[in-house]
């Protein structure tokens, strides 16, 4: 596919955006998860050899197509691998799913109520080789935990700030300003965080578009301005803590938001399962979440 081919895609939003991207201290839970123990591997190679080993199956399975999937975000790691000696963006384009790239470097300690992104020196090269091996775009998360105005507005100004660099080289960036579903006033810091990524995109120029990932809204159609406005492609949403029917039922009360889960798709995988239980098991998870992205509930 082309970038445009790809752009046409997301923009259509006929499906939803698997999220297979768990790295660092995420991957040994998602790993438990699977099935697979902390006793089956030793050491950050083999680790990540699991994963990658549970990733390329779920790639490799008939319910994982362009059907019902439109994308796939993948860590460094895995952008990097082949599946069956094909590269992964290559083996996802195959089946007409975009590939993103996680590019984040994890969260630093929390203040103002919020976590900002570390530092990424070396983002640069890495998006050049992402481009190179026929990436689309990118994700990179923070985190919000409270309404705090300042909070807010840095972490907006350091996701845009960022995407704008992802733009400067040819990518697509989604940016990921998680909303802490457990925190209070959420409404009120929903509110924070829809007017201020509303100012950015005012001043973003003509003809650049970004992503969102956003955790599903509290109050329903919270981010309808964002949804429609011309200088966001898509608007994709995070399941943030819900389990799998929690994050369908609220997702399909928004209009125009598509979901980008990932341990409410891969929540009933196991390792052992037969090829034939995994396929059933995964196609299952996957026909809930694009369910819940295409067909919306009546308010």
């Amino acid at each position: 596919m082309t970038y445009e081919e790809m752009k046409a895609r997301i923009e259509a939003g006929n499906g939803f955006i698997a999220a297979l991207d768990q790295s660092g201290g995420s991957t040994p839970k998602a790993l438990r998860g699977y099935g697979v123990a902390d006793a089956e591997w030793n050491g950050e190679d083999e680790m990540y050899r699991k994963i990658h080993e549970m990733r390329c199956r779920i790639i490799r399975s008939a319910a994982f197509t362009g059907e019902r999937v439109v994308g796939a975000i993948l860590f460094e790691k895995t952008m990097d691998g082949t599946v069956d000696g094909t590269p992964v963006p290559q083996a996802l384009a195959a089946k007409e799913i975009v590939p993103f790239l996680k590019i984040d470097k994890g969260l630093e300690d929390e203040a103002n109520g919020v976590q900002l992104m570390k530092p990424m020196p070396e983002l640069d090269g890495l998006l050049a080789r992402a481009k190179s091996l026929g990436v689309f775009g990118t994700k990179q998360r923070s985190v919000i935990n409270a309404a705090h105005r300042q909070g807010i507005a840095a972490v907006v100004a350091q996701q845009v700030e960022i995407g704008r660099q992802v733009l400067a080289a040819g990518l697509m960036p989604i940016l990921e300003p998680e909303y802490s579903i457990r925190s209070e006033g959420r409404a009120e810091g929903e509110a924070m965080l829809r007017e201020a990524i509303l100012t950015h995109l005012a001043q973003l120029p003509e003809g650049e578009q970004m992503m969102l990932k956003l955790s599903i809204p509290g109050e329903r159609n919270a981010y309808r301005a964002l949804i429609a406005h011309p200088k966001v492609l898509k608007v994709v949403a995070l399941s943030g803590g819900y389990s799998r029917e929690e994050a369908c039922a609220e997702l399909a009360k928004n209009e125009g938001m598509i979901a980008s889960f990932s341990r409410a798709l891969l929540d009933e995988l196991r390792a052992h399962q037969a090829d034939a239980e995994f396929d059933a098991t995964l196609d299952t998870a996957i026909a809930a979440i694009h369910h819940a992205s295409v067909e919306k509930v009546a308010a």
